[in-house]
């Protein structure tokens, strides 16, 4: 159940995530990893690891793209 949970939570980060590649909106990956750090640590308390592993890979393109533009592009 928890899964369930953390992969609905992954999935309502990375749409964010996804529109803060747009150019100027980048900052919107500040509020996507916290999502997904949520989403993790519900993820960790499963006993599958599918949604552990997919808010990681949010929390990792978010935290890249921030890096591509320096924090706010």
């Amino acid at each position: 159940m928890l899964n369930i949970v953390s992969i609905l939570i992954g999935l309502v980060a990375l749409p964010i995530a996804l529109v803060g590649f747009i150019p100027l909106l980048g900052a919107l990956n500040w509020l996507s990893i916290p999502i997904a750090i949520v989403g993790a640590v519900v993820g960790m308390f499963s006993r599958h690891q599918s949604g552990r592993n997919f808010n990681i890979f949010v929390i990792i393109v978010g935290c890249v793209r921030l890096w591509l533009g320096f924090g706010i592009l």
